[in-house]
Order: structure tokens, then sequence, then C-alpha cells
């Protein structure tokens, strides 16, 4: 079996160093670049590419400080004319993380406190062009397939994590690009599904069942 070559993305050295040492030490896989970001990863890749020196998996962090975030650098990557396989490992386990990550392209979704074997075997997975999920973001998206009628859609998970930074339905609708009446319809679904009659307290269960990041947490 040919050796899988991994494109290690985050913004900690010592959790990149971390992950490098236990991935080296895996049979049939190997680091072959590092990048502290989106933007640098995408750049490595090129790079690699034009050396002729190909990846077959990118994993990749979902929030990086002040660079490209994960989501938005797993577009990216997938519009790339022969794509990698993107697996997230992270250590953000809510809804609007796991199917941003998903809606963007990337084939796994994996938590950064599973199992080194677990990891191992996300990676093989990913690099056969297979699916790897964490229980949570798989359980996830079969609750979304057997209960579509009371599953939040992205747009409202959106909704939610603006409505958590303090946002007005004005400034929500400008953010979204929708009008306001759009924002007053959506929460009223939002409301519903929730079974809350208030944005307080839409957030407090939104963050409690882990749909949305705290507050605090919110990038």
């Amino acid at each position: 079996m040919n050796e899988i070559r991994v494109l290690l993305v985050d913004d900690h050295p010592v959790v990149r160093a971390g992950l490098t040492a236990m991935l080296s030490a895996f049979e049939g896989i190997s680091v072959a670049a590092e990048a502290a970001d989106g933007g640098a990863a995408l750049r490595e890749l090129e790079r690699l590419r034009i050396l002729g020196d190909d990846v077959d998996v990118v994993l990749m962090d979902l929030q990086m400080g002040a660079g490209m975030d994960g989501v938005t650098a797993t577009s990216r990557i997938r519009r790339l004319e022969k794509p990698p396989p993107v697996l997230i490992l992270t250590t953000y386990d809510t809804d609007a993380d796991i199917l941003a990550a998903v809606e963007a392209g990337a084939s796994g979704y994996m938590l950064k406190d599973a199992p080194p074997e677990q990891i191992r075997q996300a990676v093989l997975a990913a690099a056969a062009g297979q699916t790897a999920l964490a229980p949570k973001a798989a359980a996830l998206l079969m609750d979304r397939i057997s209960n579509p009628a009371t599953a939040l859609t992205s747009r409202e998970i959106q909704l939610l994590e603006l409505l958590a930074t303090g946002l007005t339905n004005r400034a929500m609708a400008r953010e979204l690009f929708i009008s306001e009446a759009t924002v007053k319809t959506h929460l009223v679904h939002i409301y519903s599904k929730l079974g809350v009659d208030s944005r307080t307290a839409a957030i407090a269960a939104a963050t409690q069942r882990r749909i949305i990041r705290a507050p605090g947490q919110q990038a």
C-alpha cells in the first residue's frame, strides 16, 4: 500500500507537533507538510502540486485565529482541479460547526479528544474516498434525515449564531442579504422548533443543546 501523505493544518505549533508525532508513528501515514491556517494550507497545496508531490488527505482544524478558518479553506480546496479530501479535526462539536464543515465539502469530521486509533482510521477512510464522522456528527446528520420537519435548517442555525452575538433583526437581515420580514419568519420557526418564545431563551436552548457555541466562543 502506498504511504498516505497528510497536510496538517492547525494554528497551534504544539498541537501540530503532537499530531505530527502521532500520525508519523502509524505505519503507512506521513505528514508531508504543515500550515498554520487555511490560506497557508492553500499555498502549501499549490507548492506541493508544482513539485509533483501531492497530498492524499488534508487534516484541518476549524478555528485558526486571525487566519482563514477551516470551513472557508475546505470550500476553496474542494474547488481545486484535483482536490484532496479534507478531514476536519477540531475541539468544536456544535451542530453549526458540523453542518458548516459538511456543507463546505469536508469528507469527515473528528474531534481532537478521539482515541489515536479512531483518528488513524478516519485518515485511512478519507484517503480511500469514504466518510469518517465522530459519533456526534453522525447522530446529527442521521437525525436530520429522520426528522426533517423538526430539524433546524442551516439558515436557521446561521440566524441563531447571529442572535448570540446580539445583532438586531435589521443587522441580521443585512448580514445574510435577506429582508427583515424573512428574518422574523425564520425566528418564528426557530422558536417553535426549540420550544421557546424569546431571543434569550432561544440562545440559551441552542447553547445548551450544543446547536451553537456559547456566546463567548463565537468566532
